[in-house]
């Protein structure tokens, strides 16, 4: 009888949802310039994308209890005991995978499940506080995760704390400044009935794609500082190509959204999630492909 009840709880893992933070860690790889081993990177990849993230989203589920769309699901599905359960299961997993590769990558895999939980958790709640709750979220899925990855596949403090390595990290948070308000601006009847007063909310639907613009310009200007640092400008010449799709939609949704405030819907925000994903990961993928020809 619990079996059907799993399996029900299951979608709100949103584990197709978690691949769309896949650039933040081909980012973290192509930023190293020392070789590593695929295996612990395909390791880190399953932990991260597989476990640590549908937990973080089940776990978020779980107290949020939506009934409108959330990110990957336009119908999710009532939530259950069982999805606790599912949670629990995954963080252990994580952990015990994260062990196998190291304590250090596993004391940071900790520290990203315990902020997440704190994010989401009715006795804590980070998520009523908007400007807390962004920051916690663009460090934590940004620069933290940047860095996490890399120490999955067994980088030295010397890479972590190089400057323009840090640079790097810095620019993941800045784009996550600029992209995560976007995945809030089709819930703000949602986010109002809970108490949820989310950076989205309060800067309204025009102001939300604003901040995000200049998020993302500030973004792309730390890039180009520190490739330009790095004698890499022929990765900020990928990334400025392959991102051309992201930037073209990106601009004709805010022009939409900024005359209808109805197309600042769930589609319109999975379609720039899934092409954003897409053409990030491809842009670091080639450069960290081509640096080990």
């Amino acid at each position: 009888m619990a079996i059907p009840a799993y399996r029900q709880a299951l979608p709100l893992l949103r584990i197709p949802f978690s691949l769309f933070l896949m650039p933040v860690f081909w980012f973290g790889l192509s930023a190293l310039r020392e070789p590593f081993g695929w295996g612990r990177a395909a390791a880190a990849f399953i932990i991260l994308h597989l476990l640590v993230y549908p937990a973080s989203n089940g776990y978020n589920s779980f107290y949020d209890k939506d009934e409108d769309s959330i990110g990957g699901l336009e119908t999710p599905p009532k939530v259950t005991p069982e999805l606790l359960h599912l949670v629990y299961l995954f963080d252990a997993l994580a952990l015990a995978g994260a062990l196998l590769l190291s304590w250090h990558f596993a004391a940071l895999v900790l520290m990203y499940l315990l902020v997440s939980k704190a994010y989401s958790y009715e006795g804590i709640r980070l998520k009523k506080y908007p400007l807390l709750s962004t920051a916690v979220v663009v460090v934590f899925q940004g620069a933290f995760t940047f860095l996490l990855t890399q120490v999955g596949v067994g980088a030295t403090e010397t890479q972590l704390f190089e400057r323009t390595n840090l640079l790097l990290a810095l620019v993941s948070t800045l784009f996550l400044c600029g992209s995560y308000p976007l995945t809030q601006v089709y819930q703000h009847q949602e986010d109002a009935r809970r108490g949820d007063r989310t950076l989205s909310l309060r800067l309204g639907i025009r102001g939300t794609f604003v901040f995000a613009a200049g998020g993302l310009l500030a973004g792309a200007g730390t890039m180009a500082l520190a490739y330009w640092l790095r004698g890499e400008v022929r990765n900020l010449l990928i990334f400025l190509v392959a991102t051309g799709p992201v930037v073209a939609l990106f601009a004709r949704w805010a022009w939409l959204a900024w005359h209808d405030s109805a197309l600042a819907n769930f589609e319109w925000t999975m379609r720039m999630n899934k092409v954003s994903s897409l053409c990030l990961s491809a842009a670091f993928v080639a450069i960290l492909l081509l640096a080990r020809r």
